[in-house]
């Protein structure tokens, strides 16, 4: 297959997952900010997800805000500013990318492939992703709090495919398998492959996560190999 243009996920694909730990922490300090309690406030952070990735609730300040409202507490601004500042920085650590992730991205531009991003994610990933090394190689960035949809719908997929100017057939798409993305990819037409990083957090943060039996990659040198022809393993 000759492909015109590599898709990638975000995290767990470029950068680390979340650890469920450090986010869980994360968001008990920001309760303990705005006077919430603690376990309520964490319940309610991860029930409203869905509104956060599809753009619905529009930043993490309108989160805590609505959250507030819903326990009954009472959080002026500059406090719903400080809480949400908590989770902008954890965000912002959190958008290190991998080690061979600029060079590998580097070889595909070199080579004249097309580089696409496709993240389902909330406001605070988009803030701070022009600041990440890996953005300026990006031809496409798709957020789906921004376009107001995620994976697996198809037509996030189509839209990135669209802004390249290639089909969906001329696509690699590379990601963990949240989401249901792979599958999500490969109903249009790309070729879908899974990537998990050796050494991962054992609590990675994975949303709607699938069981995939197609190709799969350790490491992402192992997209120059795709590219090229040499294949993934099963």
């Amino acid at each position: 297959m000759t492909y015109k243009a590599v898709v990638f996920d975000l995290y767990g694909t470029l950068v680390d997952n979340f650890s469920l730990r450090a986010h869980e922490a994360v968001l008990r300090e920001m309760a303990a900010i705005v006077g919430a309690p603690a376990d309520e406030f964490v319940r309610l952070w991860f029930e409203s997800y869905e509104e956060r990735a599809t753009g619905v609730i529009a930043s993490p300040e309108a989160n805590v805000e609505l959250i507030c409202r819903k326990l009954g507490v009472l959080a002026d601004e500059s406090t719903v500013k400080e809480a949400a500042k908590v989770r902008y920085e954890f965000t912002r650590r959190g958008l290190r990318p991998w080690p061979e992730a600029v060079p590998v991205l580097s070889r595909l531009k070199t080579l004249g492939y097309k580089l696409a991003l496709i993240s389902d994610c909330s406001a605070e990933t988009p803030a701070s992703w022009e600041h990440t090394p890996i953005a300026a190689l990006m031809d496409v960035s798709v957020f789906s709090c921004v376009v107001g949809l995620k994976k697996p719908d198809p037509r996030i997929f189509v839209q990135a495919a669209e802004q390249l100017d290639v089909k969906p057939q001329e696509c690699l798409y590379v990601g963990d398998g949240s989401s249901q993305e792979l599958s999500g990819a490969a109903a249009v037409g790309m070729h879908p492959v899974m990537i998990r990083a050796p050494g991962e957090a054992s609590d990675a943060h994975r949303i709607h996560e699938e069981e995939w039996k197609g190709p799969k990659i350790s490491l992402l040198t192992e997209v120059l190999e795709l590219v090229s022809g040499e294949g993934a393993s099963v």
